[in-house]
């Protein structure tokens, strides 16, 4: 009797430790140290290009072009302290900043998509540092700390993620992955593809569908250049059809569409991942999924499965269809506006 008595008290000492454990090494609390610890590091010069006020406008700025092309596109070079201004210790504390937002599957897939830059330096023989493995830019916006208010945004070529902690709450969109090559096809990395599963689910759902089906979700013969939402400071899609609701698909079509969007929703830590699958669920059957161009792997195709709450695009159509562009669009929660509108709301009251 007295064993088991002990056995048990262990066991809850466990748990608690655990969850004291978890409590410590939650998503907010390992942003806050991995970016405090990263601006410590930095030199009075660094601090000044890293650092923004939260209230800056420059938070809402984002676009997922290569580095070299920012001045000439937006008339400003892309803002943020580059990877390669950083010492080889700072670039170890920067990519422990951007692997406290992301999952372990999350990060795999944008460290993936930098190193594909040199890929592209290959393939094009660049030899004007257009393309640039060191290119990634690193901003954080107010002062980290886990119950203020505060940011921090990892951007270049095909990655723009961003991050917005308000009191105790986080949230973790717009979140751009891009690749190209989709497919690297030649060349020592050869059948590399970065965002394989983001191709794949999205056509294993469409082959899932029926004839009638098909034509109510392809909602164009032809694959749209780009994303529709592109890098808009508001994710908004105008006099689109919609697609097919998921109210009309079987049980085994609805789990396809399920573990399409857990791609998507998992590419962020657990807390933030949890959000996003309570978005997914309170949606339920009000969800629809749209596909453009061809359903044949190679070819243009574009596809996107938009909620009330939030929206999911993916298009692979530039350089013969190899080129892909995907992101999650929180309509109201980008860059933690609704945090943030709840906070002021509370604030006030």
């Amino acid at each position: 009797m007295i064993h088991t008595k002990w056995r048990l008290l262990a066991a809850g000492a466990g748990i608690v430790l655990l969850t004291a454990a978890h409590h410590r090494t939650n998503s907010i609390s390992i942003m806050t140290e991995s970016a405090q610890a990263f601006l410590a590091s930095l030199t009075p010069e660094q601090r000044s290009k890293t650092i923004f006020k939260f209230e800056d406008e420059e938070r809402f700025f984002w676009h997922y072009i290569p580095t070299a092309s920012a001045p000439e596109q937006y008339k400003t070079p892309r803002q943020g302290l580059k990877l390669g201004e950083m010492s080889p210790s700072q670039r170890h504390l920067a990519s422990a900043l951007l692997s406290g937002g992301l999952s372990q599957r999350g990060y795999i897939k944008a460290t993936t998509i930098m190193s594909l830059e040199e890929v592209l330096r290959v393939l094009e023989k660049d030899t004007v540092g257009r393309r640039n493995a060191e290119g990634y830019h690193f901003s954080i916006f107010g002062e980290p700390s886990e119950d203020g208010i505060w940011g921090y945004r990892v951007e270049g070529h095909h990655l723009s993620v961003h991050f917005t902690i308000v009191k105790g709450k986080v949230t973790g969109a717009p979140t751009f992955l891009g690749a190209n090559p989709a497919e690297v096809r030649e060349g020592p990395r050869k059948g590399l593809r970065a965002l394989a599963s983001e191709e794949d689910l999205g056509r294993d759902l469409l082959n899932a569908l029926d004839d009638g089906q098909k034509k109510v979700a392809i909602v164009s013969a032809e694959a749209y250049r780009d994303i529709l939402t592109a890098a808009s400071r508001k994710a908004a899609l105008q006099g689109q059809p919609s697609g097919l609701p998921t109210a009309k698909m079987t049980p085994k079509q609805r789990q396809l569409l399920q573990t399409l969007l857990e791609e998507y929703a998992y590419n962020v830590p657990e807390q933030l991942a949890q959000a996003r699958l309570a978005q997914i669920k309170k949606a339920g059957t009000n969800l629809h999924f749209a596909w453009a161009g061809v359903a044949q792997r190679g070819g243009p195709h574009y596809y996107r499965v938009q909620g009330a709450s939030f929206l999911v695009e993916y298009d692979n159509t530039q350089n013969n269809a190899n080129h892909i562009h995907s992101v999650w669009r929180d309509f109201e929660g980008d860059f933690g506006q609704d945090l943030l509108k709840e906070h002021y709301q509370t604030s006030h009251r």
